[in-house]
C-alpha cells in the first residue's frame, strides 16, 4: 500500500465527514468498551505514555506505528504487545486499519505532530499528543479547527494538567486567592541535548547513509528535505529549530499552563529576546531570556506579563524569602540533558499585588512566599479538590464520553501558540508586535512568515485543509 494511496484515501473521508459531520468512523465507543489505541511513536517518551495509557485498563493497543519500528528505542513496546500489528507510516496504518482504531497516540518529534493529528481527526478518531501540540502557529491553528469540526476528544500531553497543580490553581483563583497578577516568571536551568554544541553549529549536518530499518521520508513529514544525519534521532530532533521547539516548548507546557489558563491570558501583544546566549539560526541558544506581554483583559485582569529563562546559569532574581524550590514529584526521567540544577528546580514565581507564590513543574502545587505570610494565610485558604482521574484516565474517558480532557485543544493551543511566539523570537533575536485580533506579526515580516513556516513538501498539502 502506497502513501498516495493512503492520501487519495484521507481526501475522500474527510469530504465524507465534511458533508456528514455527525458521522464518526470507530471513534465513538460506549461508556462499557475499552478504547481501540493505535500508538504513533513507540520509543523514548512516545512509549511511555502508551505504558501510561494501557495502565488505566481502558483501551486495547491495537497498532504500533513508528518510522523506524525495530530499532533499539522500539524493542520494549514491541515485546511488550508482539501480536499487534505494526507500521512505519501512520497514513498506511489509518488507511489499513482505520475501522479498528478509536483514538492515537502521538508521541513523535514536535514536527511531525500536526499531520499525524490532522488524518486521526479528519477520520474522526481521538488524539492524544505529546506536548507541544505542534510546530508553528498556524498548525495550531488548524488543529483548534479540526478539534471543534470534528467533534473529538482531544488532549495535549502536559500532564500536570489533571493534578494537584491544576485544581489548586483552579480554587486559589476562583477564591481571589490568586488576583491581580501582573508578572509570571518561568524558568528551566537544566542542561539541554544542544548545550553539548556550545552554540558552535556552523550550518545543517552533513548527509550520512540512512539506516535501513528508518523510513526517513515519513519522519521527515511536512518539513523541507533535509539529508538524514544521527543527530536529528532519538531527541536529538528537539535541538533544532526546523524539528523541534527547545526548553520553552518542551518544558513550557508543563510550567506556564495553569497560569495562562485560569488568567485567562490568551495571546500576547508583544514577545521579545530580551537577551540570548549562543545566538544562531540553526540550534536553540544557550540561555535565552524571552518576555511576553499580555494586555488587560475583561473581568478586571490586568495587564500581565511572561518571562521565561533557560540556560545552566541563567536564573531569575528571586523574591526575598523564597527559600527552597518547589520540587515535582511526577517529572519523567529526561531523555537527554538533564533536570536538576544546584540553585533552583524547573517552575515558576507569580507576582501579584498582594502575594507573591512560588511552584515547580508537572503538578507541583504553589506555595505562597515567605513562610511567614503563608501561616498567616493559610486558615484563608480554600480546600482544594482531588482529581478525579489522570491525564491518561482523563483523555479515554472522553474518548467513552464521560469527562472532558482537561488540555483539549481549544485550551491548550494559545498556550503552544504564545510558547511559538517566543521561539520566533529567539530564532531571530527579536522583539516584534502581535496583534491577536488578525493573527498576525505586525513590523517585522520575517518574524510574521515563520507564523506559517515553510510550504509542506508536495503530497503533504492536504493536512493543512480543515
Amino acid at each position: 500500500m502506497t502513501a498516495k494511496t493512503s492520501r487519495r484515501a484521507f481526501l475522500g473521508t474527510s469530504a465524507a465527514f465534511s458533508a456528514f459531520p455527525f458521522i464518526r468512523a470507530a471513534g465513538q465507543t460506549s461508556p462499557n468498551e475499552k478504547v481501540n489505541l493505535a500508538c504513533c511513536g513507540i520509543g523514548n517518551r512516545g512509549g511511555a505514555i502508551i505504558e501510561d495509557l494501557y495502565k488505566t485498563g481502558l483501551c486495547n493497543i491495537v497498532a504500533l506505528c513508528d518510522t523506524d519500528i525495530g530499532a533499539k528505542h522500539t524493542e520494549k513496546l514491541l515485546k511488550k504487545f508482539p501480536d499487534v500489528p505494526r507500521f512505519r507510516d501512520f497514513r498506511q496504518m489509518l488507511d489499513k486499519m482505520g475501522g479498528q482504531i478509536d483514538a492515537l497516540s502521538v508521541g513523535t518529534p514536535d514536527h511531525s505532530h500536526f499531520p499525524i493529528c490532522m488524518m486521526a481527526m479528519a477520520l474522526g478518531k481521538h488524539v492524544y499528543v505529546e506536548k507541544p501540540m505542534a510546530h508553528t502557529f498556524q498548525q495550531l491553528d488548524l488543529m483548534m479547527q479540526a478539534e471543534k469540526k470534528h467533534k473529538v476528544a482531544c488532549q495535549m500531553g502536559n500532564q500536570g494538567h489533571s493534578d494537584g497543580n491544576y485544581f489548586q490553581f483552579k480554587a486559589w483563583t476562583e477564591a481571589g486567592v490568586i488576583r491581580n497578577v501582573s508578572k509570571v516568571v518561568g524558568h528551566m536551568n537544566g542542561t539541554r541535548r544542544w548545550h553539548k554544541w556550545n552554540g558552535q553549529v556552523p550550518g545543517m549536518p552533513p548527509a550520512q547513509p540512512v539506516p535501513e530499518s528508518l523510513d526517513w521520508d515519513t519522519w521527515l513529514a511536512q518539513v523541507p528535505f533535509h539529508d538524514y544525519n544521527k543527530d536529528y534521532m532519538n531527541g536529538d530532533w528537539r535541538c533544532w529549530y526546523n524539528f523541534g521547539n527547545g526548553a520553552l516548548g518542551d518544558w513550557g507546557a508543563h510550567i506556564l499552563d495553569t497560569a495562562h489558563e485560569f488568567l485567562k491570558l490568551g495571546l500576547p501583544t508583544e514577545v521579545g529576546a530580551v537577551k540570548l546566549e549562543g545566538h544562531n539560526p540553526y540550534v536553540f541558544p544557550m540561555a535565552s531570556t524571552l518576555s511576553f506581554k499580555f494586555p488587560a483583559r475583561g473581568e478586571g485582569l490586568p495587564a500581565c506579563e511572561i518571562l521565561w529563562y533557560d540556560g545552566t546559569k541563567n536564573f531569575p532574581e528571586l523574591p526575598p524569602g523564597y527559600g527552597k524550590s518547589v520540587v515535582a514529584d511526577d517529572i519523567p526521567p529526561p531523555g537527554g540533558g538533564s533536570v536538576a540544577v544546584d540553585k533552583l528546580s524547573p517552575g515558576k514565581i507569580i507576582y501579584s499585588d498582594e502575594l507573591i507564590f512560588k511552584g515547580g513543574s508537572h503538578g507541583s502545587q504553589l506555595a505562597i512566599v515567605p513562610e511567614a505570610k503563608a501561616k498567616d494565610m493559610a486558615s484563608k485558604l480554600p480546600q482544594v479538590p482531588k482529581s478525579p482521574s489522570n491525564h491518561f484516565k482523563n483523555f479515554l474517558l472522553a474518548c467513552k464520553g464521560q469527562e472532558t480532557c482537561r488540555s483539549n485543544f481549544a485550551v491548550a493551543a494559545p498556550l503552544c501558540q504564545t510558547m511559538a511566539l517566543g521561539i520566533i523570537a529567539q530564532r531571530l533575536n527579536a522583539t516584534f508586535a502581535f496583534d491577536p485580533a488578525t493573527r498576525r506579526v505586525t513590523g517585522n515580516k520575517a518574524a510574521d512568515a515563520l507564523l506559517a513556516g515553510p510550504p509542506p513538501r508536495k503530497g503533504w498539502e492536504q493536512y493543512y485543509k480543515v
